[in-house]
């Protein structure tokens, strides 16, 4: 698959995670499943991983563990958790970041965002082993 495909489809798996991690938040805490509340609090992080993704130039080395998955990992986190506290979102007891937010947002996000390129890797891995020559027309994974 061309390195212009693996960008789309890491793409949206990225965002497809993102957008699940927001729901299952959502749900975790009782919140009703409404797309405006969804967009609410899934948008923070996509708008991080935008970023992230065009600055790293991850559409580049979609794959790749670093620096890609961890710049997109960091920066998703950093920038979503900035716009959260600049929108006044998740305000707890006057605490605009409660840390155990923090520590599970980071978490979870490293698991989905990190963790589905070293799955990817590791698959693609084992299928150019069992297939030599399939393996040297596959040049555009990094």
């Amino acid at each position: 698959m061309e390195t212009r495909t693996w960008g789309w489809l890491a793409a949206v798996v990225d965002v497809v995670l993102i957008v699940a991690f927001a729901v299952i938040g959502r749900s975790s805490h009782g919140e009703p499943f409404a797309p405006l509340g969804l967009w609410t609090t899934a948008f923070p992080f996509l708008a991080g991983w935008a970023i992230a993704y065009v600055t790293s130039g991850a559409w580049s080395r979609p794959l790749a563990t670093w620096p890609t998955g961890v710049v997109v990992w960091v920066l998703t986190v950093f920038v979503g958790l900035a716009i959260r506290v600049a929108t006044g979102q998740g305000v707890v007891d006057g605490n605009p970041l409660p840390i155990s937010f923090v520590v599970v947002t980071t978490i979870v996000l490293g698991v989905f965002l990190v963790g589905w390129r070293l799955l990817a890797r590791l698959v693609l891995r084992t299928r150019d082993r069992r297939s030599p020559a399939r393996g040297a027309e596959r040049p555009a994974r990094r």
